[in-house]
């Protein structure tokens, strides 16, 4: 279902508050898990009947519904936010290494450096979209500053550049060019090329990350793009700017942001960091592959490994692999 900017926060069940009772089931855990490293810890162990409801309340609107939610209330306790998102789907790796639960924080490294990364810097990020299903993000600390999260309907963008722009739509439902990501040192393909827009079985998805494609385009390694290519980017990320398209809003400590990657763009705006450590801005992130899921086009299967409804795939190959 898409939505327009503000339509999507004027909803009557945005946000949602976790009950009492869900908050309890995820702080008993956290206590019985206390000793425990939080991605040893598997789907069947952190079963909680509890949050059964919860949990397919949010697949659905997730899969079904506007493909975002922001969920209030959780314990800010790292073992809470992954058995609430094991309650959804099966984390995949972020990394090379393969670690499956990330902290969103400004590591100082600068561009230039292979360790460097969007989310670990202070910086203002694009419209992009993730490598999995499902993006799960926890507030543990805000900015003093910024760092606003911004999110948009990829299919209001699609429908308003078929309106608008047919040309520019036609442009990028066809093959891009993506190089590996600098720390994708799992994977053994310099580039893949994938759609930004595509549709298989009546099910839309959209994927689209600039800085691989441009990164591409400046590789000898990968086709380069031609005019009509960088223009329909160009307006496609003009577009996706508009504010009566977008939303903006802060997060809280204890505030769990969901967002259907097939449906949805984000993106974070810059933020000024307080100086001491334990006040910087500092989100975790989880990548998840939905059982839910909707089929995707057969382009994404070197992409993200598998392409059918409900089938484990995406993240990023780990080196062992």
């Amino acid at each position: 279902m898409s939505w327009r900017g503000r339509e999507l926060i004027e909803r009557a069940n945005w946000p949602q508050e976790i009950s009492p009772s869900e908050a309890a089931a995820l702080e008993a855990f956290v206590e019985r898990a206390a000793n425990r490293d939080s991605e040893s810890i598997t789907r069947d162990e952190a079963n909680l009947p509890e949050l059964a409801n919860l949990a397919a309340r949010l697949s659905r609107e997730l899969e079904q519904g506007p493909g975002t939610v922001l969920l209030r209330g959780l314990p800010v306790d790292e073992r809470a936010f992954w058995a609430l998102t094991l309650q959804l789907g099966t984390p995949v790796s972020q990394s090379a290494e393969g670690r499956r639960l990330f902290h969103v924080r400004d590591a100082g490294y600068q561009p230039g450096d292979p360790r460097f990364r969007g989310p670990m810097s202070n910086k203002r990020l694009s419209f992009h979209t993730d490598r999995c299903d499902v993006i799960a993000f926890l507030a543990i600390q805000p900015a003093i500053e910024g760092g606003e999260t911004l999110l948009v309907s990829s299919q209001t963008l699609r429908d308003e550049l078929s309106r608008r722009d047919p040309a520019a739509l036609a442009t990028l439902s066809r093959p891009y060019p993506f190089l590996r990501h600098t720390v994708d040192g799992g994977n053994e393909k310099p580039y893949c090329e994938l759609p930004i827009f595509s549709e298989r079985d009546g099910h839309f998805a959209a994927h689209f990350l600039r800085v691989l494609i441009d990164r591409a385009d400046a590789s000898a390694e990968a086709p380069s793009l031609i005019a009509e290519q960088r223009a329909a980017l160009d307006k496609l990320e003009d577009l996706a700017e508009d504010p009566a398209l977008h939303v903006s809003f802060p997060m809280e400590p204890g505030d769990v942001l969901l967002l259907n990657n097939w449906t949805t763009f984000h993106r974070r705006s810059e933020f000024v960091d307080a100086p001491e450590p334990a006040l910087k801005r500092h989100l975790l992130r989880v990548w998840l592959s939905m059982d839910n899921s909707r089929p995707i086009d057969r382009r994404f299967v070197d992409h993200f490994g598998a392409v059918e409804a409900g089938a484990l795939r995406g993240g990023m190959r780990t080196i062992e692999e």
